[in-house]
C-alpha cells in the first residue's frame, strides 16, 4: 500500500524530497536478469531411480489401505455378499477418480517448480495475485527469474476473479486460514497414518494366536513406531533406498495374491468395474450404505501424502510409479479380497489376512508389518515439506531444518516435529487400541485436506492456468460432489473417533494462526517505529557517536528504513562501529532463489556515513543455514562499491545513479534487482579502472572487517495495548509470547557465533492505529508542554511510542494512569512551527492496569511514576526554554492522514521508506 500511495504522491521539495532522493524503496533498483534459472531435465535413468525410490516414501500410505479397508466398511459385518460388489465398485471408482485422475494428472500439474502442498497452491495465488499477508515483500521480489507468473487479460473471467479477491482483506485472510486449516490436516493425518497402519499390520498375529492379548499387539505397534520415527534422521534419500524395495515387493506380492484369490474363489468379482452396482448398493443398504462411506474412502488415503510429497521426488517420477505399479496392484488386490468375502463373508473384520495362503502367511506377515512401516514414512515426509514451507512464510514458529540430501534439496528432517509426531502417534495407539476408531478419526483429517485442495484449485485453475470457467466448474463439481459426499459420511463418525483430527488440527491452527497474527502486528510495530532519514542526516558522519574500527551487522525484518532498534542502540552506547550493514533476511513466496540473485545491497546516505543495507532473499526450498553467509555478503558489499565506482567513472553514460558526497547524482528509470545484474550490466562498458576512492573506500572496509564483525540483533517484545479485548491479549502477552520463548534464535538460524553477538532488546505495545480527530479551536490547558517538532520526535521515539491516543477522542486537563498514553498535536505561532505534547509516564515503563483498582501492593509504583511525572515534567520546561529561539524548519513533520484516521509523521504518512 505504501509502494502505490509513493506513485501517486507528487515528490516537493525540503527534507522529504531530498530522503526520497537519498535512499529509494529497494524495489527503485530491481531489474530482470538476462540469465534465466532453470532446472536440468532428469535422464531416464534418473527418473526410474526416483520412481523407485517414491515407492518407498510416497506410496507407502496408499498401499497398505488393503490392511483395513473392508474392516471399516462392514464393522457389523456382511449380510449381503452382493454389497461386497457395491463395496468394490466404490473403491475401484474412489481410486481411479481421485488418486489417479485428480491428483495424479490434474492436482500434481499444479506445482510450484516441483513443490507440492497446500502451501505450494499458496505461493502460485500469491505470485499472481495480491493475497499474501506475508509482510515485508517488495516489487524487486517480482522480478527474481523464479517468481514466475503470467498476465493476465483485464476484462478476462480470471481477472475479475482476481479483482474479488484482492477487493478485501477478509478474502484475504479467509483464503490463508483455509491453507493453515489444510495443513493441520496433513499434520494430523501424519500423526493417525502411523497409528493406523502399524496397528493393522500387528494384528495379524492374533489370526494363528486368537487368545493372544490385544495389548500385547499394541506393545508390538509401539515399539515398531519408536524404531520408524528414530531412523528419520537419515533422510528420505537412504530411507527411500531402504523402504523403496519392501513397498515393491508389498505392492508385488498383494498383486499377486488377489489374482490368485480371483481366479479360486469368485472371478464374476470383476463386474464390480460397472457403476450400476454402486446404485444398487445404496438402495439396497440405504443409510448404512452412506455411512459406510466413511469406510470406503479409506481406500483413497494417502492420496494427499503423494501431492505433499511432491517436494521430495519430480512429478513425472510420481507419475510413473503410480501408473505402472501402485494402481494397478492395488485394483488386484481389493478384486481379490473381494472374491475371497463373496465365499467368506464372515471374514470381514481379518480379510486381508484370512486370504492370504497358508504356505506364505508368515513370509507375507513380515512383508506386511514392514510394509506398514514404510507407510508412515509418507504422511512424516509430507508433514516435515509442509512445516518447512509454513516455517517459510511466516506461518509456523522457527523450528531446526536439517537437509539430509546435498542432490535434492526437498528431502528435510525437522527433529521438533519428528518427536512430536512420535509422541501424538504413541498416544493415539495406546488410547484407541483399534483400528475401527482410529480410521473414523483418520477418515475426517483425510476428507477435510482433500475439499481445501478443491478450492485452491478453483484459483490456481483460473488465475494460473487461465482455463476457461466451463472446465474449472466440471472439475469442481466433480471433485466436490466425491468429497463432500465422503465428508458427510464421516461426520457419523465423529463420537466414534472422528472428532480427534479435528482436536489435533485445531491445536496446530492455533499456533499457526496466532504465530502469524503475532508476526505480522509486530512488523507493522516496527514499520511504523522506523527512524526517519532526517534524523539520520542531522546526526552527521559520525551519527554524533565515536566511530569504533569493525563493521557491525545490524539484523532487521525491514527491507527499508532504519529500524528503531538501532536508535535505541547508539542512544544508550557511546560508541558504533565504522561500518554499519543493516541486514534484513526473508523468505519469499517462491520455491527458491538463485545464488545470484540472492543479495540486494545499497549504500544508506552519503559516502562518508559508511552505511549500507544488504537484503538477503531466501525461497520457502532454501536453506537458510549458510555456514558461508557472512562472506557471501562481504563479496556482495566489495563487489557493489567496485561496480559503484565503475558507474561513477562512467563518464561518457549518465544513465545510473550513485548516492555519494552527500549529494544524489541524476536517476534515470533504469533499475537494478541485484549486485550480479550490476555486473551483467556494465560488462560490456568502457572498462575504466578504479578510481582512488574504490580503492580507499576497498581497503577502508578490509581493514574494519580485520578489526571484527560484531553481529547485532533486536529482540522486539511487543505486548497487547491496554483496553485490548481478552482473546487479543491472550494470543499476544501469552501464546505468542510462549511461543518466541521456545522457537529458535535467529542467532542459531543465521549460525552467528556467540563470542561476536551482540542483542540489543526493545519492548513495545501492540496499539490499534486509530484516533479521533482532533477539534481545531477547543481551549488547551496550560499544563501541556510546548515543544519544537524535531525535539518532539526524538522524544516520542525515547518513549517507545508507535500511535497517538486520546481519552476517549476528547482533550484531558491533566494525565491519567488509564486513558492517555500521550497527545500530540502540532500548531503555527508566529513564525514558528510548534507541537503540543501531553505524556502518560505510567506508560514509559510499560506498566499497565486493566482496571481503575489498583491493588495495595501496586500503591508504590504508583507513587514512583507521579514522582517521574514531576520529574519530566520540570525536564521539558527546562528543553522548551532551550530550544524556544529554534529556527523555522523548511516544513512541518506533522501531518493529520485523515483516511487513516491517526496522526503520524509525514515521511510514514507518505510512504517514504526512509533509510
Amino acid at each position: 500500500m505504501e509502494m502505490d500511495m509513493n506513485e501517486e504522491i507528487e515528490n516537493e521539495g525540503g527534507i522529504w524530497a531530498l530522503e526520497q532522493k537519498i535512499d529509494q524503496p529497494m524495489d527503485e533498483e530491481a531489474g530482470r536478469l538476462k540469465n534465466m534459472y532453470r532446472e536440468k531435465k532428469s535422464s531416464v535413468i534418473l527418473l526410474l531411480r526416483l520412481a523407485f525410490q517414491s515407492l518407498g516414501v510416497v506410496y507407502g500410505d496408499l498401499g497398505t489401505s488393503p490392511l483395513y479397508v473392508f474392516y471399516n466398511t462392514f464393522p457389523k459385518g456382511v449380510d449381503d455378499p452382493e454389497d461386497v460388489i457395491g463395496a468394490l465398485s466404490l473403491i475401484i471408482y474412489s481410486l481411479t477418480l481421485i488418486p489417479l485422475i485428480k491428483y495424479v494428472f490434474i492436482v500434481c500439474r499444479a506445482n510450484d517448480n516441483g513443490q507440492g502442498g497446500t502451501f505450494a497452491l499458496y505461493s502460485l495465488l500469491c505470485r499472481h495475485a495480491k493475497v499474501s499477508t506475508i509482510p515485508n515483500q517488495h516489487k524487486t521480489d517480482e522480478e527474481l527469474t523464479t517468481y514466475s507468473r503470467n498476465t493476465i487479460h483485464k476484462e478476462s473471467f480470471a481477472a475479475k476473479t482476481k479483482r474479488w479477491l484482492e477487493a478485501h482483506a477478509f478474502k484475504k485472510n479467509a483464503l490463508l486460514l483455509l491453507v493453515l486449516v489444510g495443513t493441520c490436516m496433513v499434520i494430523g493425518d501424519g500423526i493417525l497414518t502411523p497409528a493406523i497402519s502399524v496397528l493393522s499390520a500387528s494384528g495379524g498375529i492374533k489370526i494363528n494366536h486368537p487368545g493372544m492379548s490385544n495389548d500385547i499387539v499394541v506393545l508390538v505397534s509401539v515399539i515398531i513406531l519408536l524404531g520408524l520415527f528414530s531412523l528419520q534422521h537419515y533422510g528420505p534419500d537412504k530411507v527411500g533406498w531402504l523402504f523403496a524395495p519392501i513397498v515393491l515387493l508389498w505392492f508385488l506380492l498383494i498383486g499377486g495374491i488377489g489374482i490368485f484369490n480371483i481366479c479360486k474363489h469368485d472371478i464374476g468379482v470383476l463386474r464390480a468395474f460397472s457403476p450400476l452396482y454402486i446404485f444398487r448398493y445404496f438402495k439396497r443398504r440405504g443409510k448404512n450404505g452412506w455411512i459406510s462411506l466413511g469406510g470406503i474412502m479409506l481406500s483413497i488415503t494417502g492420496t494427499e501424502a503423494l501431492y505433499a510429497d511432491l517436494a521430495h521426488f519430480p512429478v513425472s517420477a510420481i507419475q510413473l510409479a503410480f501408473t505402472v505399479v501402485v494402481f494397478p496392484c492395488l485394483l488386484l488386490a481389493y478384486c481379490g479380497q473381494a472374491a475371497y468375502l463373496m465365499k467368506h463373508n464372515e471374514h470381514v473384520h481379518d480379510a486381508f489376512y484370512r486370504s492370504i495362503p497358508g504356505g506364505i502367511y508368515w513370509p507375507m506377515f513380515v512383508v506386511a508389518t514392514l510394509a506398514a512401516i514404510v507407510a508412515s514414512q509418507a504422511t512424516i515426509s509430507a508433514t516435515f515439506s509442509i512445516i518447512k514451507q509454513a516455517n517459510a512464510l511466516g506461518c509456523f514458529p522457527r523450528v531446526k531444518v536439517v537437509h539430509t540430501s546435498k542432490r535434492f534439496l526437498g528431502q528435510i528432517y525437522v527433529p521438533e516435529i519428528n518427536w512430536i509426531l512420535m509422541v501424538l502417534c504413541i498416544v493415539a495407539t495406546v488410547g484407541f487400541k483399534n483400528q475401527i476408531q482410529i480410521g473414523n478419526a483418520y477418515g475426517t483429517a483425510v476428507v477435510v485436506v482433500m475439499v481445501v485442495t478443491t478450492f485452491l484449485m478453483i484459483f490456481v485453475m483460473l488465475l494460473v492456468w487461465r482455463c476457461h470457467w466451463i472446465l474449472v466448474s466440471l472439475f469442481t463439481g466433480l471433485s466436490l460432489l466425491i468429497e463432500l459426499t465422503y465428508f458427510s459420511a464421516v461426520l457419523f463418525r465423529l463420537n466414534q473417533g472422528g472428532w480427534v483430527p479435528l482436536v489435533i488440527a485445531g491445536m496446530f491452527l492455533l499456533i499457526m494462526y496466532i504465530w502469524h497474527y503475532g508476526t505480522v502486528k509486530r512488523y507493522e510495530f516496527e514499520m511504523h517505529s522506523r527512524v526517519s532519514m532526517t534524523w539520520i542526516l542531522g546526526l552527521g558522519p559520525s551519527l554524533g557517536l565515536v566511530r569504533v574500527p569493525g563493521i557491525g551487522l545490524v539484523y532487521t525484518e525491514l527491507a527499508s528504513g532504519v529500524p528503531h532498534i538501532f536508535s535505541h542502540l547508539i542512544t544508550n552506547l557511546p560508541a558504533i562501529h565504522s561500518v554499519v550493514v543493516f541486514v534484513c533476511v526473508k523468505y519469499l513466496p517462491v520455491y527458491t532463489v538463485p545464488e545470484d540473485e540472492r543479495f540486494l545491497v545499497k549504500r544508506i546516505g552519503p559516502k562518508n556515513f559508511h552505511m549500507f543495507r544488504c537484503v538477503a532473499r531466501y525461497g520457502y526450498k532454501d536453506h537458510k543455514k549458510d555456514d558461508e553467509f557472512e562472506k557471501k555478503l562481504f563479496d556482495n558489499l566489495f563487489l557493489f562499491i567496485r561496480l559503484e565506482s565503475m558507474m561513477e567513472g562512467c563518464s561518457d553514460s549518465d544513465e545510473y545513479s550513485v548516492y555519494g558526497s552527500g549529494q544524489p547524482t541524476a536517476c534515470s528509470n533504469d533499475t537494478f534487482s541485484s549486485v550480479s545484474d550490476l555486473q551483467n550490466t556494465l560488462g560490456a562498458s568502457s572498462g575504466k579502472v578504479s578510481t582512488h576512492t574504490e580503492v580507499d573506500e576497498m581497503e577502508y572496509l578490509m581493514t574494519c572487517q580485520s578489526a571484527g564483525v560484531v553481529h547485532i540483533m533486536g529482540n522486539t517484545v511487543v505486548t497487547a495495548r491496554q483496553g485490548s479485548r481478552f482473546y487479543k491479549r491472550i494470543s499476544i502477552d501469552y501464546i505468542y509470547a510462549f511461543l518466541r520463548k521456545i522457537c529458535r534464535e535467529h542467532s542459531v538460524m543465521f549460525n552467528v557465533p556467540h563470542e561476536t553477538l551482540l542483542n540489543v532488546g526493545w519492548a513495545g505495545r501492540l496499539i490499534n492505529w486509530r484516533c479521533r480527530e482532533v477539534q481545531h479551536g477547543r481551549t488547551l490547558n496550560l499544563r501541556w508542554t510546548i515543544l519544537p517538532p524535531f525535539f518532539v520526535d526524538n522524544l516520542l521515539d525515547s518513549c517507545n511510542k508507535s500511535a497517538i491516543k486520546f481519552a476517549n477522542g476528547k482533550f484531558s486537563p491533566f494525565p491519567s494512569f488509564f486513558d492517555i498514553d500521550y497527545v500530540y498535536f502540532p500548531f503555527s505561532f508566529g513564525s514558528q512551527d510548534w507541537s503540543l505534547i501531553m505524556i502518560d509516564l505510567n506508560s514509559l515503563d510499560l506498566v499497565m492496569y486493566n482496571n481503575k483498582r489498583i491493588s495495595a501492593d501496586r500503591y508504590r509504583e504508583r507513587v514512583h511514576q507521579s514522582l517521574k511525572k514531576i520529574a519530566v515534567y520540570f525536564t521539558t520546561l527546562l528543553v522548551n526554554i532551550r530550544y524556544w529561539k529554534v529556527k523555522r524548519r523548511q516544513q512541518s513533520n506533522i501531518t493529520y492522514d485523515a483516511k487513516d484516521d491517526y496522526i503520524r509523521p509525514k515521511h510514514e504518512l507518505y510512504g517514504n521508506e526512509a533509510l
